[in-house]
């Protein structure tokens, strides 16, 4: 899949494409204790799933200009270590799971080659119009399709 730079293990077990960012840790993202906040995990998670979609042929906006959300209704995270002010982190995404009404993105953080934090997004399909759960929209079906193998 063109951008992807990688591939990781999915909720099935299964090898899928991944695709990451690279983060340079602001001194703003950090607290007293000198390590990132939690809350900047999700910033960065938000980042990698926009740039996933992205590079796998569908830009976030047009799955809103094409008259739906795709809303978050869980997250998981799992701290392994702190990443810490000028430390340049990798942010790895992929499609965890995916069903006709949601999906699920996967996250791991890294330093060094070193897995700092994982986690998970959970998410459903909204119709805007009437703010009701959806089944996926049909013109975004082959491309989230494609990010499973």
């Amino acid at each position: 899949m063109n951008g992807m730079t990688g591939t990781a293990v999915n909720a099935a077990g299964g090898e899928v494409p991944a695709s990451e960012i690279e983060v340079e840790v602001r001194y703003k993202e950090t607290d007293q204790m000198a390590v990132v906040h939690h809350s900047n995990y999700l910033v960065w998670f938000e980042l990698a799933r926009t740039h996933h979609c992205r590079v796998a042929g569908m830009a976030y906006r047009k799955i809103e200009d094409e008259g739906y959300w795709l809303m978050v209704t869980g997250v998981q995270l799992k701290y392994r270590g702190g990443a810490r002010y000028g430390d340049r982190v990798r942010v790895v995404c992929w499609l965890d799971r995916l069903k006709s009404r949601a999906m699920s993105f996967g996250y791991r953080v890294e330093v060094d080659e070193r897995v700092l934090v994982e986690g998970r997004t959970d998410h459903v399909w909204v119709d805007k119009a009437s703010g009701n759960h959806c089944r996926m929209p049909e013109v975004v079906v082959p491309i989230f399709r494609s990010m499973e193998n």
